[in-house]
C-alpha cells in the first residue's frame, strides 16, 4: 500500500506575502535530534480509564468488528459529528465558522483566550475518525481543551471525508485551512499542526507539502495517531489483542474504503495513489509530540513514526499511557488522564511557539 508519489493538489504560493510587511522569524530555540526519539511511559490508570476500556471492548470493539465485513454498506456515518451538536460548550466558549474553497472549519476559543489576530500561537487541527466520520462537532470538546491549554485559537478543519471524497481530497482542505491562518496574518513558526487518529496522518501528510513549500510550523502534535495505512505491520503487533476498540479487520475494511475511494479520483490521468507518510521522512519537519496508548494497536505507527522522525534529526517525545482507549482524550472530562495529557500538550504547545 505504499507509493512515491507527491501529496496531491497544487502548491499554494505567495504565503509569506500574507503579512504585508515581513515580521521577524523568530530563530529556532530546539536542537536537532541525536537520532533517537524520546519516550516517557505514563504510569497509572485510573478507575475511570479502566471502566471505559473495558466498556468499550465489550461494546465498540465487537460493533465495528462486525461492521468491518460489511464496509461498504450505506452506514450513516455522519449521525456521530451531527449526535454531537447536541452537546453544550463551556461556558464562554467562541466559536465562529469559517468558509474554506472546498468545505470549512470552526474557529473555537476557550473563554479568556484572545483573538485569532495574527499576533500571537494558533493551532491548526484535524479531526479523527478513520477518514469517514466525526468532525468540528464530535471533537469540540478536545479543540476547547486544548484552546485553554495552549492559550490558542484551534481551528478544526471539516474536511471531506470518504468514501463520497478522497484522503488526497481531505489533505487539500487541510492545505486551505493553513493558507487561511496564513493569509490571517501568522507565520509558520506561530502555527501548530494538530490531529488525532486519522488526522494525525493528515497532519504528517500536511507537513511534508508544506516541506516542499518551504514552510516549517512550529511543531505538530499527534493524539493516537494512524501514520500507516498498511494494515499487515499494526495486525501483527501484539496489541491487536490487546486493542479495545479495534479488531484486525477494521484495518482490513478502512484500507478497502481508502483504496476505492482513490480509485475514483482521477489525478494527471491516474487513480489517486495511496500515500505513506512514514515513507518519506525528511529532515526539516517539524518538532513532534506523540501522546498513544499502550494497550492500543495504533502504538505500531506512534513508534515507528519516532524512530523515523528522530533518524531524520526531528526532536521527538512519544508518550505512552498504559491501560488507556484509543484517543482517549475525546473523554475529558470522565478520565482523568485525558485532562492530564491535553494539558501536557497544551504545554507543549505553549513552549513550542513561546
Amino acid at each position: 500500500m505504499t507509493a512515491s508519489i507527491k501529496v496531491s493538489g497544487p502548491p499554494r504560493a505567495g504565503f509569506g506575502a500574507a503579512n504585508g510587511s515581513a515580521k521577524a522569524r523568530r530563530p529556532r530555540k530546539f536542537p536537532v535530534s541525536d537520532g533517537a526519539p524520546v519516550e516517557v511511559v505514563e504510569t497509572g490508570t485510573s478507575l475511570m480509564g479502566r471502566l471505559v476500556s473495558l466498556t468499550s471492548r465489550l461494546t465498540v470493539r465487537p460493533t465495528l468488528a462486525v461492521a468491518s465485513y460489511v464496509p461498504h454498506l450505506p452506514w450513516p456515518f455522519g449521525i456521530v459529528d451531527f449526535v454531537s451538536r447536541a452537546v453544550a460548550p463551556t461556558p464562554g466558549t467562541v466559536r465562529a465558522t469559517i468558509g474554506l474553497p472546498n468545505a470549512d472549519a470552526q474557529l473555537v476559543r476557550a473563554p479568556g483566550v484572545l483573538p485569532a489576530d495574527g499576533n500571537r500561537r494558533v493551532v491548526l487541527y484535524m479531526h479523527g475518525g478513520a477518514f469517514l466520520t466525526c468532525g468540528v462537532n464530535s471533537h469540540s470538546r478536545i479543540a476547547i481543551a486544548l484552546s485553554k491549554f495552549a492559550d490558542a485559537p484551534v481551528l478544526v478543519v471539516n474536511y471531506r471525508l470518504i468514501p463520497k471524497h478522497t484522503i488526497g481530497m481531505a489533505v487539500d482542505d487541510c492545505h486551505d485551512a493553513y493558507h487561511w491562518l496564513r493569509l490571517r496574518g501568522y507565520d509558520p513558526d506561530q502555527i501548530v499542526l494538530a490531529g488525532d487518529s486519522a488526522g494525525g496522518y493528515l497532519a504528517l501528510t500536511l507537513a511534508q507539502r508544506l516541506q516542499a513549500e518551504g514552510e516549517e510550523p512550529a511543531a505538530l502534535v499527534a493524539i493516537s495517531p494512524l501514520l500507516q495505512l498498511a494494515q499487515e505491520p499494526k495486525q501483527a503487533h501484539p496489541n491487536i489483542r490487546t486493542d479495545a476498540m479495534f479488531s484486525p479487520k477494521a484495518f482490513d475494511a478502512l484500507v478497502g474504503l481508502v483504496a476505492r475511494a482513490a480509485a475514483n479520483r482521477i489525478v494527471d490521468g491516474e487513480p489517486e495513489q495511496i500515500y505513506e507518510p512514514l515513507d518519506h521522512i525528511e529532515p526539516g519537519l517539524p518538532r513532534t509530540l506523540i501522546h498513544v496508548s499502550g494497550s492500543e494497536v495504533l502504538l505500531h505507527d506512534a513508534r515507528l513514526a519516532a524512530r523515523r522522525l528522530a533518524a531524520a534529526g526531528v526532536p521527538t517525545e512519544v508518550r505512552v499511557w498504559r491501560g488507556q482507549i484509543h484517543d482517549f482524550q475525546l473523554a475529558d472530562p470522565v478520565i482523568p488522564e485525558a485532562k492530564r495529557s491535553l494539558r501536557q500538550i497544551g504545554e507543549y504547545i505553549r513552549e513550542a511557539t513561546g
